[in-house]
């Protein structure tokens, strides 16, 4: 009768070994994608050399396919019509733009908690 081997005995495994190893590999690709974010920021801010000279001031949907849009260029204002049939200027401002004048009107001031609960209180 002839005798099975002998079973292996279980590699040695270093555990704590293998879960460094892979904490170790996902921390590179996290970093590798805050590295990649990073260099795409850089890269995009390269391609615009100088400042812009045409910015779109305002826009506002006028149809369903339809907008009007303010531009700034070069100091004077048009008023553009853009649609599925192209675009088209609709109105030059002569002479220089003005300073934008936006200033928000004051929010009206919001109770805190403890006003809020007493009012609560007085009402029921």
């Amino acid at each position: 009768m002839a005798l099975a081997p002998a079973a292996l005995p279980a590699a040695d495994v270093n555990v704590g070994g293998e879960l460094l190893r892979v904490l170790l590999s996902l921390a590179a690709v996290v970093a590798l994608i805050f590295v990649a974010g990073w260099m795409s920021r850089r890269m995009q801010a390269r391609s615009r050399p100088g400042g812009r000279r045409i910015r779109c001031v305002e826009t506002m949907a006028v149809g369903a396919r339809d907008r009007v849009l303010l531009l700034d260029a070069d100091g004077k204002r048009l008023l553009v019509g853009v649609g599925p049939g192209g675009m088209r200027t609709l109105h030059v401002y002569e002479g220089a733009a003005p300073a934008d004048p936006v200033v928000p009107a004051p929010l009206p001031a919001v109770p805190n908690m403890a006003q809020l609960l007493s009012r609560w209180k007085a009402k029921s």
